[in-house]
């Protein structure tokens, strides 16, 4: 099968930093953007073990994102079912299972987190936090590609806009404490595991976004944008990583450190625009998944019925999902789902993704590589 042609008239945005933004939007929701899953997986090898796990993991998502992006142009596929079918066959839905498992956590634990946002910031019930989270996902879901595509550009003006300004706001506050900090002699044990264990089950994201390659015109737009891709995603983590420090190792055992931090900065007004920030992160990364799945379904409805996945059917497909999914986040803490699922999914994905991407994928686009060398000589 032949690449994928992008669209006439896609914009340089559209091309290279797209796909980049929405891989940050679905890594970055609930652990990311509250700080919970750098305390879980890269404080515990200290300062500077944990930013070398996480350019590991910065660097894994890199070269995974651009091997996907030129795969999946040159197998045509712009939903995870038809890059699954042609990258491991009849075993494709070994990880569609691996995607649903996926899915029901990362929801639980945005579900979880903007229940404890609605809290924090403005002393509601966590539940109405949880039920205005499920209405924005279900909005945006509901109308496709377009909607979707908006939401992860706006949304990331706003985080790197908002994770500059409190990075600057914490340097000012508190950033003899950010020195004193690194300067502390600390073990670095588990920094490579801890990166590649995050990047495991991140990558992920690589895959789900596909429906964002449609702008992109020739097989350098992918390498490009695969490439660049990582550092977009890991650079707020780390400067988020990086004020961490000023209270470390303690701030390890906070729930929820993003609000720890904004406390120390004591600034009200910045405390509520990062807790609405987050919000955001949480919105944009739900949706991703979502509508990976409303992508997924609308291909098999194409193909099987030759029409059109309307929008009342993305909408109910999206609401079925995120009321089972988040009922999860009523009944297991935040904590304890990212300790105990992600790991796990880590390997799954490891397997079934990107160890076949690696060597079957790889050798594919290598032989076309020969195979149009040889034709053009």
């Amino acid at each position: 099968m032949s690449g994928a042609g992008g669209e006439k008239g896609a914009s340089w945005f559209q091309r290279f930093l797209l796909p980049g933004f929405a891989l940050k939007a679905v890594i970055i929701g609930g652990g990311y953007a509250t700080g919970r899953e750098l305390a879980e997986f890269f404080l515990p090898s200290g300062p500077w073990g944990g930013l070398a796990g996480m350019i590991l993991a910065m660097l894994i998502w890199s070269i995974v994102a651009a091997v996907t992006f030129l795969f999946a142009r040159m197998v045509g596929a712009r939903d995870y079912r038809s890059f699954f079918e042609a990258l491991l066959g009849r075993a494709w839905f070994i990880f569609e299972i691996g995607y649903l498992l996926f899915i029901i956590l990362i929801l639980a634990v945005f579900g979880a987190a903007a229940g404890a946002i609605a809290q924090a910031a403005f002393g509601a019930p966590p539940i109405l936090g949880t039920l205005a989270l499920m209405a924005g996902i279900g909005l945006f879901a509901t109308f496709g590609n377009a909607s979707v595509e908006q939401l992860f550009k706006w949304v990331s003006f706003l985080l790197y806009g908002v994770y500059s300004l409190f990075l600057i706001l914490a340097l000012v506050g508190f950033g003899d404490r950010i020195g004193a900090g690194f300067a502390v002699p600390a073990a670095t044990d588990g920094w490579a595991l801890g990166g590649l264990t995050y990047a495991g089950y991140n990558i992920i994201g690589a895959v789900v976004i596909l429906p964002v390659l449609r702008h992109m015109t020739s097989d350098r737009d992918a390498l490009v944008a695969g490439l660049i891709a990582g550092p977009l995603a890991m650079a707020p983590a780390i400067a988020f990583f990086v004020c961490m420090i000023a209270f470390y190792p303690g701030i390890a055992q906070e729930v929820l450190p993003s609000d720890f931090l904004l406390g120390q900065l004591g600034s009200p007004a910045f405390h509520l625009l990062f807790q609405l920030m987050i919000f955001a992160a949480l919105l944009e990364s739900g949706t991703g998944a979502v509508h990976a799945v409303n992508e997924r379904i609308a291909k098999a409805w194409h193909i099987r019925r030759g029409a059109v996945l309307g929008n009342p059917a993305r909408l109910g497909i999206a609401l079925f999902i995120l009321t089972g999914c988040m009922l999860v986040a009523d009944r297991v803490g935040l904590v304890a789902l990212i300790a105990t699922g992600y790991r796990a999914l880590a390997y799954i994905f490891l397997t079934v993704y990107v160890l076949p991407l690696l060597t079957i994928g790889l050798v594919r686009l290598v032989r076309r590589r020969s195979t149009r060398q040889a034709e053009a000589a």
